[in-house]
Order: C-alpha cells, then sequence, then structure tokens
C-alpha cells in the first residue's frame, strides 16, 4: 500500500507498484504498470528495466522516497500528465524537455517525423527542411539529428512553446537548426528560405472547436493553441498549405499530420492548391494520421 500516513517503514517496490497501478486503472489511466514503474525510474534516477529487476529482486522503498513516490502517484492519479511530472518526453531516441505549455509530443507523430526524415534523405546532399508549429521542437529535433547535412527552420507562433524548443536545441546540441518565432501560416515568417524547401513537415492544431478530447491529460493540460483549429479543424491547415507551396522548392514534399477522419479533406484542399499526388500514410495503430504531397515542377 501506499503511504497515506507518515510512514514507519520501508516499503517493498513491489507492493509499492502493485498498488500504484491499481490506482492508475481505478483512474482510468491506459497502461497503469507502465505509468508506476516510469514514476519510480524518474524518482530513482534510473531506466524502467531497472525498476523491474529491482522489485524481482526485493528492493524496498526507504521512508523519503516512499513518501515522495506516494505524491507523485497522486498527481499522476489526477491525471496530469506523466510527461508533465518526469519533465521529459521519448521522441524517436530524444529526451524532449516539456511541461505547461507546450504540446506533449505522442508516439504517431514519430512516424509522422520518419515520413519527413525519409523524403529528406532522398533530396540530396544539403537538403533542407521547414516544421511549422514545432512546439517542442519534435519533429524539427529529429530530422536535424537524424540528417546531420540537413539545414532545419522550426516555426513556433506560442512564447512558452518557442522556449521549451529552444531549451530542447539546447539539450540536443543540433547545430543545423534555426528557431523562428513567428506565423506557421504566412510564408513571409520564412521569408528568405522561400522556393528553396525541400520537405515541409507540420503537426499543425487539427481538433474541431466543438470537439473534446477524450483524454483528460489532452483536454486538461495541452494548451488550446495546439489543439484547436477552426469549425472543420482545418483552418491553419488550409493557410500552411499555401504558405508551403510559396517555401517550398519544385519537386519539394509537404507532410501533415492530421486526425483519422481527415485524410479525405486534406488531399481535396492540397490538390485544390496545387499540390500533386497527396496520399494519406497509416500510424503502427492502422489509422490515418499523415497526408504527404509534392509541389507541382
Amino acid at each position: 500500500m501506499l503511504p497515506t500516513a507518515a510512514l514507519t517503514a520501508a516499503l517493498p517496490l513491489r507492493d509499492a507498484l502493485r498498488s500504484a497501478a491499481r490506482r492508475f486503472a481505478e483512474a482510468g489511466i491506459p497502461d497503469p504498470q507502465v505509468d508506476a514503474e516510469l514514476l519510480v525510474a524518474h524518482l530513482r534516477g534510473t531506466s524502467r528495466g531497472e525498476v523491474q529487476a529491482a522489485a524481482l529482486r526485493g528492493d524496498v522503498l526507504e521512508i523519503p522516497q516512499a513518501e515522495s513516490f506516494g505524491r507523485l502517484v497522486a498527481r499522476r492519479a489526477a491525471r496530469e500528465p506523466l510527461q508533465h511530472i518526469t519533465g521529459l518526453a521519448p521522441f524517436r531516441g530524444l529526451e524532449l524537455r516539456v511541461g505547461p505549455g507546450v504540446f506533449v509530443p505522442r508516439p504517431e507523430t514519430e512516424m509522422v517525423a520518419g515520413l519527413a526524415i525519409a523524403a529528406l534523405r532522398e533530396a540530396g546532399d544539403a537538403p533542407v527542411a521547414v516544421d511549422l508549429c514545432t512546439g517542442s521542437g519534435a519533429i524539427a529535433l529529429a530530422m536535424a539529428t537524424e540528417v546531420p547535412a540537413a539545414r532545419v527552420s522550426a516555426v513556433e507562433k506560442s512564447v512558452d512553446a518557442y522556449l521549451w524548443a529552444k531549451e530542447n536545441a539546447a539539450r540536443t546540441g543540433a547545430q543545423n537548426l534555426t528557431l523562428v518565432l513567428g506565423d506557421a501560416g504566412e510564408a513571409a515568417t520564412l521569408r528568405d528560405a522561400a522556393g528553396t524547401v525541400d520537405v515541409v513537415a507540420t503537426n499543425p492544431p487539427y481538433v474541431p472547436d466543438d470537439a473534446v478530447p477524450r483524454d483528460e491529460e489532452v483536454r486538461l493540460h495541452d494548451p488550446a493553441m495546439a489543439l484547436y483549429g477552426g469549425p472543420d479543424g482545418l483552418d491553419l491547415v488550409r493557410r500552411i498549405s499555401t504558405a508551403a507551396l510559396e517555401l517550398a522548392r519544385p519537386g519539394g514534399t509537404i507532410v501533415i499530420e492530421h486526425a483519422e477522419v481527415q485524410g479525405g479533406a486534406i488531399r481535396e484542399l492540397l490538390a485544390a492548391d496545387g499540390w500533386l499526388g497527396a496520399e494519406t500514410h497509416r500510424d503502427l495503430t492502422g489509422r490515418d494520421r499523415a497526408t504527404v504531397a509534392i509541389r507541382p515542377a
């Protein structure tokens, strides 16, 4: 059992994990055991695998650590995002700093970054990429670190999110990344890049204004600016499509993340703007997640 009053003895780690996982399950958290183990790993400065091994060995949480764990469990059970509690979000081998004011990168966006990276690798020896609505910098930093010969620009309008991206860029040490505070829907934000960009990637706000995200972590903690995109969720997508046409070189690629029900609408708007060969790709769960198109020559 987790402490509800002052402890007088150490707490078996196995019991602490079991109790935390039970509480998380009751709170509706999808992966309760995983989150319990990750919180202990955060608390002890170790890996999840080492926590599992310690539990099998019969290790204990000493009183101060057990009490700290109890406080972390209470925060997570209240549906505060795990990434806000630990301060970190994994993304394609990176560990990104996140917290209030920035959208927490999701596993499905790793596939979107993968599409952008694949296109970037095919673009030549010194490709140019842009990440619009960069948020924490996840897609931009993935491109910059996995394609080190690339020059990557990342645009973010929110000052809070921009500061998180700046911190992540510094932590990563990516010298080939330039952060820009500005409007992702305006080509003029990156005026000097017009007509030179090989890959434009974006994870824009695409939730319709009247839709309510199911997950409390999203609804209560992700910034509204990063979520909501107008009546049909595509207001900024439309602006990005036209701005990206100005930024992209002939034959350049656009990669747009979107909701599973928006693929058809996005293919139509891209085609109407003049993009060619729009194709929607599924994520690992089988849901439509990203649409890719080519700028005409």
